[in-house]
């Protein structure tokens, strides 16, 4: 009994600190997690990379400065690490032999403390060169781990315990792209009592919804044929719970419990990778392939598009903070939009390509490019203010995770047979 009353009380401290999650508060089973600081699944807490409450990261890190320990990653991944109860899990996959693997790591010392195999062999013949057998972000309720890996021509989801041991196992779907054979990425979401899967290509597409505690199927929603690589997103908006989901030329809601399409507004692209981001009453998204747009359309359900324009994340994910949207495109420019009208309030030329998604911390966005630079800015609506700029290894694709006053970053160094990954832990000391 005392063990629920201490997780109710992290669910409403959550909700209550942070304003967003309301969705939590409706778990049917408990979340066995401390949403204050663990960092749980894709994107945070919230599924739209904010930082809950007042916890505060370096601005300043490298190898010499803020630098609480380092350790190596074995195989290639861009899974981005998540912190759950003090220990940081991530999948990666040794290309060469064809294991794909879920990592565990000691949050307090970067000790690995185990490695499990999930699968051997049946990796696709081709992917694309920005792509990995170990793209998707584990995703955990604090019992059990969830993790989507493509192989043997099929999708694939496996929970495990926190110790690395399966407990289920499903057969997602068959996929086999062949207009585009570049792998897969989307990453799974927890809703309530579920594990929400996509897995779109030019084949039978679908996203699916598994009872998280017994892997039963709960419900399957047929998605339209085309290769994308978004991961779902539950987001509270427009007065109730809605899975948002862009991509296959449209930005489309469904109903979270189950999977009816409550609406669907055409734009973005065919082919995009963010996860869309919301407030209130509109959801924003970006693509892609083959035009470059980004949007806003109202949630209600009536098919408007509020506002777009012709910038282009295709890869990453953007962030809204205080009605403002960010965005760094894929050329490295950063835009800072109003919300509520697509009005630009400034623009400022970094450098790019861009691939790792943002996360807000106590006021200051944390973004990287592909070339391992780290740009740590105000998040102001009126002018662009640089607060520091930070170079890690040679490569970045994953995005980071905050844990109280830790940072986590996956990083590679080195191109080629010579290189190597490394997990990255910053904190102020």
């Amino acid at each position: 009994m005392f063990a629920t009353a201490c997780r109710i009380f992290w669910l409403i401290t959550l909700v209550i600190s942070f304003g967003v999650g309301q969705s939590l508060l409706a778990q049917s089973t408990p979340l066995n997690l401390n949403l204050e600081r663990d960092w749980p699944w894709w994107r945070g807490p919230a599924g739209n990379g904010l930082v809950p409450g007042q916890q505060t990261v370096p601005t300043r890190f490298g190898e010499n400065e803020n630098l609480l320990w380092k350790s190596p990653v074995p195989g290639r991944g861009h899974s981005s690490p998540i912190v759950v109860n003090g220990k940081v899990y991530l999948a990666t996959a040794d290309e060469q032999d064809e294991i794909q693997s879920v990592l565990c790591y000691d949050l307090n010392n970067g000790k690995q403390e185990w490695q499990k195999t999930v699968n051997r062999g049946g990796f696709p013949a081709n992917n694309h060169p920005k792509n990995t057998e170990a793209s998707p972000t584990v995703a955990s309720d604090g019992q059990r781990l969830f993790v989507t890996f493509f192989h043997h021509r099929q999708v694939e989801l496996v929970a495990m315990t926190m110790s690395g041991d399966p407990v289920w196992t499903k057969k997602v779907c068959d996929f086999n792209p062949r207009m585009f054979e570049y792998g897969y990425a989307p990453s799974p979401v927890i809703f309530e009592d579920l594990i929400v899967v996509a897995a779109e290509y030019d084949g039978a597409s679908f996203v699916v919804a598994y009872d998280r505690a017994s892997g039963k199927e709960v419900w399957r929603t047929a998605r339209p044929g085309g290769i994308t690589f978004s991961s779902p997103i539950v987001g509270h908006v427009a007065g109730r719970d809605q899975l948002l989901l862009s991509g296959v030329g449209s930005i489309t809601s469904y109903d979270p419990k189950t999977g009816t399409e409550l609406w669907q507004v055409p734009g973005t692209a065919l082919a995009t990778c963010g996860t869309a981001v919301w407030n209130d009453d509109l959801v924003f998204a970006s693509g892609g392939y083959p035009q470059s747009e980004t949007l806003a359309v109202d949630a209600h359900g009536t098919g408007k598009r509020v506002w777009q324009n012709n910038q282009k994340c295709y890869e990453q994910s953007m962030i809204l903070v205080d009605g403002f949207l960010y965005a760094l495109t894929d050329k490295g420019v950063l835009y800072c939009w109003r919300g509520s009208d697509g009005q630009e309030m400034w623009r400022e030329r970094l450098a790019g390509p861009v691939s790792s998604s943002p996360i807000l911390a106590n006021g200051n966005l944390y973004w990287a490019n592909e070339r391992g630079t780290i740009y740590v800015l105000r998040a102001n609506s009126a002018r662009f203010e640089l607060v520091a700029e930070n170079t890690l290894g040679s490569e970045i694709f994953a995005s980071p995770a905050v844990s109280g006053n830790r940072l986590l970053w996956r990083v590679a160094e080195g191109t080629k047979e010579n290189r190597k990954e490394f997990l990255y832990c910053f904190g102020n000391h």
